[in-house]
């Protein structure tokens, strides 16, 4: 299975700040990947790199072994072998399912069009609708015939560019669902840009965050959620407790009491200790806890998030608890901390 490979490259529009500023990327053959990060950080432009749509200033692109794109070598997109599946399925609304499908089958005859058509459609399950119009189609079942167009021509990548985000809520998690599974099921290699740090964490194998054109981190989900590179990172991934603590070998004293930590860096006596909010539990006070006030309870149904200001620290705390446990602003309670924390330089 094709590997993809992006070595050190910029791109920068007219004279002003590069967009992109030596940035390097891995995905493994087989792997989805997701691109993250806040507006203007590049997603776009590397994704339209990668597919040929932009050339860059500098660095490479390498698919299967084969470069796509550096010093002296610009292949078009549809030399590639690369499907795209963009946002809202950009189907073409006077053809038919089939023929939206088979539309970058060139090199094969009626009938192996038709057996191509007919074995994507059962792949993501919706055999029998070839002689249907996009507009007869659910948002989800246009995102379906998007990306088995985008496989139809068996590509070494399929680049995906929010294909999600016009969804609704309720829709949008089936949809991943069903997409991750037919790129399992293709052994396809995939790269998801998006903008969503849920979808980024619960769809893809790897995540890349993007910072200032560059990659900041590549990690699976688990370690960049768990062991963020720095503070930043941290708390763009997801929600975060950073409280001062000093160092005692694989501790830190903080105003929550005694945390241990997975690892400090070499010589660092004291920084920002990460929690996550969930590590966090709201107990009876008790002499051995830190003790806090209830500031504020947002709840979300199946959670909640409690805001405690505790005794030690400056502003407040998250907490995230069950939605079934009882707890309102004003009450005094004791914070105990679980698991293991990491620590970061102050200046990170």
């Amino acid at each position: 299975m094709p590997d993809l490979q992006v070595e050190g490259v910029v791109k920068a529009y007219g004279a002003g700040t590069s967009v992109l500023d030596g940035l390097a990327l891995t995905v493994p053959g087989g792997a989805l990947a997701a691109v993250l990060g806040p507006s203007g950080c590049g997603k776009t432009t590397l994704l339209r790199v990668i597919a040929g749509f932009l050339k860059a200033d500098a660095g490479t692109v390498t698919l299967a072994g084969r470069l796509l794109g550096g010093p002296g070598v610009h292949l078009p997109p549809e030399r590639r072998r690369i499907g795209i599946v963009p946002q809202e399925g950009a189907l073409f609304p006077h053809l038919s399912v089939a023929r939206n499908i088979a539309f970058g089958l060139r090199d094969l005859d009626r009938a192996g069009k038709r057996a191509r058509v007919a074995e994507m459609l059962d792949l993501v399950g919706l055999p029998g609708y070839g002689d249907r119009m996009p507009h007869e189609l659910s948002g989800g079942q246009q995102q379906r015939v998007a990306l088995a167009r985008a496989l139809a021509p068996r590509p070494h990548l399929v680049l995906l560019d929010e294909p999600f985000s016009a969804l609704d809520s309720g829709l949008r998690g089936a949809v991943r669902a069903e997409v991750r599974a037919v790129l399992r099921e293709s052994d396809a290699t995939g790269l998801l840009v998006t903008h969503d740090q849920q979808e980024a964490l619960s769809t893809a194998d790897l995540v890349a965050v993007l910072r200032d054109g560059r990659v900041a981190q590549c990690a699976t989900p688990q370690d960049l959620y768990q062991r963020p590179a720095d503070p930043w990172l941290a708390s763009f991934v997801g929600d975060a407790v950073l409280v001062p603590g000093t160092v005692d070998k694989h501790t830190a004293t903080t105003a929550l009491g005694r945390v241990a930590l997975t690892a400090a860096p070499e010589g660092l006596r004291d920084g920002l200790v990460l929690l996550r909010p969930e590590q966090l539990r709201l107990v009876e006070p008790q002499a051995e806890d830190a003790e806090g006030t209830v500031t504020e309870v947002r709840f979300f149904g199946h959670d909640a998030m409690v805001a405690v200001a505790v005794n030690g620290l400056d502003g407040t705390v998250d907490i995230r608890i069950p939605g079934t446990l009882p707890v309102s602003p004003g009450q005094r309670v004791g914070v105990r901390v679980t698991g293991e924390a990491t620590l970061h330089p102050h200046s990170a």
